[in-house]
C-alpha cells in the first residue's frame, strides 16, 4: 500500500486540494507504524517544497 500511495501522490502533486485529499486517504490505509514513519519521511523529502502547509498540518510538524 505504501508504494501505491507514493505513486498516487506523485501523480496528483500538481493540484493542492487533490494532493491533500489523497494524502489523508493514504494515511488511513497505512496501518503499520514503521510504514507510517517511512511514508512521513518520504512525503517531507518529496513534497515539502511543493506543499509545505499541507505537510506541516497533516504530520503536525
Amino acid at each position: 500500500m505504501l508504494e501505491l500511495s507514493k505513486k498516487i501522490l506523485k501523480k496528483v502533486s500538481f493540484d493542492k486540494l487533490l494532493f491533500q485529499k489523497e494524502l489523508k486517504k493514504a494515511l488511513k490505509w497505512i496501518t503499520d507504524a514503521e510504514e507510517a514513519k517511512m511514508f512521513k519521511e518520504y512525503c517531507i523529502k518529496e513534497f515539502y517544497h511543493l506543499h509545505p502547509t499541507i505537510i506541516k498540518k497533516t504530520f503536525a510538524l
